[in-house]
């Protein structure tokens, strides 16, 4: 005498059961060649991206003003807080830039992957440096003393821009895009699968 046959043990040679579905594979398909280009896509639209940002900068920092008195340079006050705002400024810039990078990546590609964020978070750090550099070289001029000879004494002009945070700063955009991004992928990303009963036999 012989057990029944149950949903769990299906008949492999009655035709009234339907087949089971094909096999998927596991959990963590390999990265394809076609993801390793959308990464590096977005690799090279961060970094483009930074001369925006670095033009930002520029526009929206608050500039240090100096003075000279023929024999000297001097910050105009002392006790101004610009050095301050001019990084703050960069850093709100880039947490900005960030944000909008990981929007844009996850409506453009929902389905997520390793390649891009890969591709925000090295692409964030490379807008950060271009916007960096070009911030600096769109400023005031970086030679002081020059600057000061040619307004003359007692003529207030501004200091170049500089990025004191440094590598702090360099952060904020790669953190902020990968950070969105990911949070977007696991909130409205696409889900698993169900389990169907079919996939105790799979393995």
């Amino acid at each position: 005498m012989t057990a029944p046959l149950t949903p769990s043990q299906p008949p492999p040679h009655d035709s009234g059961w339907p087949p089971p579905p094909p096999h998927q594979g596991p959990a963590g398909d390999p990265i394809t060649a076609a993801e390793v280009v959308q990464g590096l896509v977005v690799t090279a639209a961060s970094a483009v991206a930074g001369a925006v940002l670095g033009a930002l900068w520029v526009w929206l920092a608050p500039a240090v003003q100096l003075i000279s008195d023929g024999e000297g340079v001097y910050l105009r006050n002392s006790e101004g807080e610009a050095a301050i705002g001019a990084d703050g400024t960069f850093v709100l810039l880039a947490l900005a830039f960030g944000a909008v990078a990981g929007l844009v990546v996850f409506l453009a590609r929902r389905k997520g992957g390793v390649p891009l964020v890969l591709g925000l978070a090295i692409g964030g750090v490379l807008g950060s440096l271009l916007a960096w550099w070009l911030g600096t070289k769109l400023g005031p001029t970086a030679d002081v003393v020059a600057h000061a000879k040619a307004v003359g004494p007692n003529v207030v002009f501004d200091a170049p821009l500089k990025l004191r945070m440094g590598a702090a700063a360099m952060l904020a955009w790669p953190l902020a895009a990968t950070v969105v991004h990911l949070l977007l992928t696991g909130v409205f990303g696409p889900r698993d699968p169900e389990q169907g009963p079919w996939d105790a036999y799979r393995r």
